[in-house]
């Protein structure tokens, strides 16, 4: 009792100013954990991993052997000390990290070498937790492992554009990885303790809370997995075979917006982003703009009907080239004056044909029609880096070779994703949906916001009926149609052939194909988009046809989509 009276009241207060003299006096970190990111199946696609990092003492490992326990040679059932030498410990040690025991003792050596009383070097960083439990069971006094979060990408390069990566300090540094920071970020903790003074292990019940740790959200996507690792190897299958510099495949519903695979190859692997070229590690479908070429004549079509200028059996003539103003406009084939419909117009791909089509707009219309459909300004995805692209200013700053370039997709640029969501429109009966790629973030306290997901009618939904109609008659009759065909299935498509700009007010060589549609074309639900850049082997959109066969087949076969019940319509090229 006197004893406990002495402890408790007595010598109270200098015992607690004892104690908090050996707390630790630097605030510990208490992790917390970076949220999940997550397909739309719930399949994770990154999340965090503690990993450690490897240190040693050199001024305490230059002491010499350490005392090790191990079993008695004479009697199994005892143990006895035993003195370990330097080197062996130092081989031990390599052993498990991949280093030779002289790498190890190098390490020593030179930081004693700028410091005779060196107390730390690195061994390894962020080696797993195996590695950490053998290096534990050698129980080196010299040898130090701290807690490292880390992040891990368990499907490797699926996706690995799309997600982009942190740095070894946690910080994001790219995709959505950056681009989604807010949700996913964590918030570090801090608590302080008693330690003992022996072997410096925490006192039970001694542990003071700084500040309370915070976990960060899950983010879920709207990418299919499992599709996207199919789509992603159809297009690197095709790059190589082709010799392109690179390649986009973007999936999309076409009711929804949303995005079902974005596919960019090369790609990444985000466990290893240092191993792939800085170029390739983005995502070109949002980033990389380029002038669309004669994809983009199917919005000038739906522009023109929709205004009430025309429709698919509406008639021009259109010889090979055509003169107007300040602008010289010609086709990629040579031919006579024919008498087009805008379905042929379509079906061949006449630049004058759309450049007499287009002219029965203002500028400004059209103008206004693109923005509507678009372009010229960020997806609502908001991608790091995206791109906005360029409708060459607006028409105040148009000369005439502009203003028709502009109808057949040349004088323009936009991405990719932006030339998938106009044909989404178009399938869509009119309406644009916002384009979507997070489904939704879960917070640490349960709640989930998700993006606004109200479409805009951007075109009549006769006007994108009968833009459907003349692209399925693109699919059937077009020059590509052995190609591209997908048995059982209505689809509308239009291919694309366009100039890159070289930086310096001219054009490359080289072109970027591409084909853009969806499928079923009578009840449309999925839209399909694919850009090849520089297919050396065959520069034109034979390259991206295949590509756009057997991405559409797979996500038709994948989701059960009801084959198409009547055949497509039959309208007529020429009058």
């Amino acid at each position: 009792m006197v004893r406990l009276v002495d402890i408790q009241v007595v010598r109270a207060a200098a015992l607690n100013e004892q104690a908090d003299e050996v707390r630790s006096t630097d605030p510990i970190p208490v992790y917390g954990t970076r949220g999940e990111i997550v397909d739309r199946n719930g399949i994770v696609l990154a999340d965090s991993v503690m990993r450690y990092d490897v240190a040693l003492s050199p001024k305490n490992a230059k002491k010499g052997p350490i005392e090790r326990e191990q079993p008695d040679p004479g009697d199994p059932g005892k143990t006895v000390r035993v003195k370990v030498p330097l080197e062996q410990t130092a081989a031990e040690l390599g052993a498990i990290v991949g280093l030779t025991g002289d790498q190890v003792l190098g390490i020593v050596a030179a930081e004693l070498a700028d410091d005779p009383d060196s107390d730390f070097a690195y061994v390894a960083k962020l080696v797993d937790v195996d590695t950490y439990e053998k290096i534990r069971a050698l129980d080196i006094p010299w040898v130090v492992q701290y807690p490292h979060p880390s992040r891990s990408y368990p499907n490797g390069a699926v996706g690995g554009n799309l997600l982009g990566w942190v740095g070894e300090d946690g910080a994001a540094q790219a995709g959505l990885e950056l681009g989604q920071d807010a949700c996913l970020a964590s918030e570090d903790g801090e608590v302080t303790y008693i330690p003992s003074l022996q072997d410096w292990v925490e006192i039970p019940g001694t542990e003071v809370v700084h500040k309370q740790a915070r976990n960060g959200g899950k983010l879920q996507l709207t990418i299919d997995s499992d599709l996207q690792w199919e789509v992603q190897r159809i297009a690197e299958a095709q790059r190589l075979a082709v010799g392109a510099e690179w390649a986009t495949v973007t999936v999309m519903e076409a009711k929804t917006g949303k995005l079902l695979a974005v596919a960019d190859v090369p790609t990444v692997d985000p466990n290893d982003p240092a191993a792939t070229d800085s170029g390739d590690r983005g995502s070109r479908t949002f980033t990389a703009p380029f002038e669309p070429g004669s994809t983009f004549k199917a919005v000038t079509a739906a522009s023109v009907e929709d205004a009430g200028k025309a429709n698919p059996l509406s008639q021009i003539v259109a010889g090979y080239r055509y003169k107007v103003g300040g602008a010289d406009v010609n086709d990629s084939f040579y031919h006579d004056d024919t008498r087009y419909t805008l379905t042929g117009v379509l079906i061949d791909s006449s630049n004058t044909g759309m450049s007499k089509f287009g002219e029965m707009l203002t500028d400004q219309q059209r103008f206004e029609y693109m923005q509507k459909f678009g372009f010229g300004r960020v997806s609502e995805v908001g991608f790091p880096a995206e791109a906005s692209g360029d409708l060459h200013g607006d028409p105040a700053d148009w000369d005439d070779q502009t203003r028709y370039a502009t109808m057949f997709g040349q004088g323009l640029t936009t991405t990719a994703v932006q030339i998938a969501s106009a044909y989404q429109t178009i399938a869509n009966g009119g309406v644009r949906m916002p384009v979507q790629l997070v489904e939704g973030c879960t917070g640490a306290d349960g709640k989930t916001t998700s993006p606004e997901v109200t479409g805009t009618q951007v075109i009549s939904e006769q006007a994108a009926r009968e833009t459907s109609e003349m692209l399925e008659n693109v699919y059937t009759k077009g020059w590509l149609a052995k190609d591209w065909n997908i048995p059982g299935y209505r689809v509308a498509a239009k291919t694309g052939t366009a100039q890159v700009p070289d930086g310096n007010g001219g054009y490359r060589k080289e072109y970027l194909v591409s084909v853009s549609g969806f499928a079923p074309a009578d009840d449309p639900e999925f839209v399909v988009s694919v850009s090849i850049m520089n297919a050396v082997k065959m520069n034109s959109s034979a390259a991206s046809a295949p590509v756009f066969q057997q991405v559409m087949s797979q996500v038709l076969k994948k989701y059960r989509t009801i084959p198409s019940g009547a055949a497509a319509p039959d309208l007529p090229e020429t009058w």
